[in-house]
């Protein structure tokens, strides 16, 4: 294996042996040191034996070791040739971000931090397999799966603002919820409006800096009023879906001819890859929904203390998913598939995809940093759409598996040290906090400051915590 700097900030394994394409690795010299440790070069490199694999195969500056395709991994495929895997998506599909702008100061907010904190730990449930008031029959949940967002704003539970400001307007196509089977549907029926565990939250925020004026002001963040950010996805009922595809595609196709029997896949024009594609648009739109509950949620429990909020949504950002995208390759623009796993989509300026309001500046980004760090709001560019298939990174990205954290960290350590910031938390789960400390992860700031650096996503704002609650 040779790995060579090509340039600053980037990496590259030549193509040898069965490679198709060479691997690109995303990273400074620190991070690049940390994604050594792990299996994450070994697992992209896997990647490229696949079918119809082009250009390269990337590695984000947050990645780390996952299933099949490092998290933090970004492939894609032609769609005559090629396969779609539902390890290189990701169990956890459209696992996502979304921030939420408002019109609180921060000065009110903290004479009401614990009250809301309470509140909102009230009324949006989370851990593993926990259920909340949503639960819906098949038929709804039927509907929910086909026309996501569209459902939650026939219901009220979410504005036109809301839809427009949701990747690809919160409904992915094509999509057929009898390709969900009724186990996945049983897991996710009462899971709508809930965070589950992990490294789920909704998070309080005050804007600590402002790296562009003008796109911030458009994003509509102001640095005397505090945000709102939540990351959560599509529980029990993508985690099976993914589960469901990955146990079909072995007994149809196998993994003999896989370097990994983690990146079973099916050709993207098979039958099994197409129902698998409506079954994980299906799940995506699930999750699209969830935060949607989430968010009307917490719009509920702020109207407690605070009647004349106004929390609007500036976007909202999908993780874990294989998408049809126009790219350019070799100076031919074609429709590839691409999988992004724990990876965001940062398209430049012009993209049809993106809403009017942001089609002159790109795609909104965020990154969250690890409950006691800091998040970030970034701008998609055109150098994305370049070199990296109009992707950056989606998070810190970890460096000690859950099992290492509880061996080597402490829960009152990590609420001494969140006091000491002046960050109050609200959790389930002391297990669910240590695996999710922040000395499990990499530097976010390192990881931004790659990205801005590359040009794959520009730094528009930093946020601090101020109140979470964790999954």
């Amino acid at each position: 294996m040779k790995i060579k700097k090509i340039s600053e900030n980037i990496y590259e394994i030549e193509k040898e042996g069965k490679m198709n394409v060479p691997v690109r690795i995303f990273a400074s010299e620190k991070l690049f040191e940390k994604i050594k440790e792990d299996k994450t070069i070994e697992q992209a490199i896997n990647s490229t034996y696949l079918q119809g694999i082009v250009k390269y195969a990337l590695v984000m500056p947050d990645a780390h070791q996952g299933y099949g395709l490092p998290i933090g991994g970004v492939i894609a495929f032609n769609i005559k040739e090629g396969i779609i895997s539902p390890g290189a998506c990701g169990y956890d599909i459209n696992c996502g971000v979304r921030l939420l702008t408002t019109n609180i100061p921060k000065t009110e907010f903290l004479k009401k931090r614990d009250l809301i904190l309470s509140e909102i730990y009230k009324n949006i449930p989370s851990g593993v397999g926990r259920g909340g008031e949503f639960s819906f029959p098949e038929k709804e949940l039927n509907e929910i799966l086909e026309k996501g967002m569209l459902w939650a704003l026939e219901k009220k539970y979410a504005s036109q603002n809301d839809i427009e400001n949701t990747e690809d307007k919160g409904q992915l196509k094509p999509v057929d919820s009898s390709k969900v089977s009724q186990k996945a549907k049983a897991r996710g029926k009462d899971q709508l409006g809930t965070l589950g565990a992990g490294n789920h939250f909704v998070e309080i925020q005050e804007i600590e800096t402002i790296y562009d004026n003008e796109i911030a002001k458009a994003f509509g963040i102001d640095k005397n009023n505090i945000t709102i950010m939540i990351h959560t996805g599509s529980r029990g009922l993508g985690h099976q879906t993914a589960s469901d595809y990955i146990q079909k595609m072995e007994k149809i196709y196998s993994f003999k001819n896989l370097p990994d029997r983690e990146l079973i896949c099916a050709p993207i024009e098979s039958e099994l890859g197409k129902d698998y594609r409506s079954a994980m648009n299906a799940a995506a739109n699930f999750a699209f929904v969830n935060r949607q509950l989430i968010t009307y949620q917490a719009r509920e429990s702020f109207k407690k203390y605070f009647p004349k909020s106004e929390i609007n949504l500036v976007y909202d950002v999908a993780h874990n998913i294989a998408k049809f995208e126009e790219h350019e390759i070799n100076g031919k623009k074609q429709i590839l598939c691409i999988h992004r796993k724990g990876a965001t989509r940062s398209f430049g300026p012009g993209r049809k995809e993106l809403p009017s309001k942001y089609q002159k500046m790109g795609q909104p980004i965020f990154i969250p940093g690890s409950m006691g760090t800091c998040s970030y709001a970034l701008i998609g560019t055109s150098k994305a759409e370049e070199i990296s298939f109009a992707s950056t990174a989606h998070g810190a990205g970890r460096i000690l598996s859950r099992t290492s954290a509880k061996k080597n960290i402490s829960a009152e350590q990590i609420q001494k040290d969140l006091e000491s910031r002046n960050i109050k938390i609200k959790t389930g789960s002391m297990k669910g906090l240590i695996e999710e400390a922040p000395e499990a992860y990499k530097d976010v700031n390192e990881v931004v400051r790659v990205s801005h650096e590359l040009g794959i996503g520009n730094l528009v704002a930093k946020f601090k915590p101020l109140a979470v609650m964790k999954g």
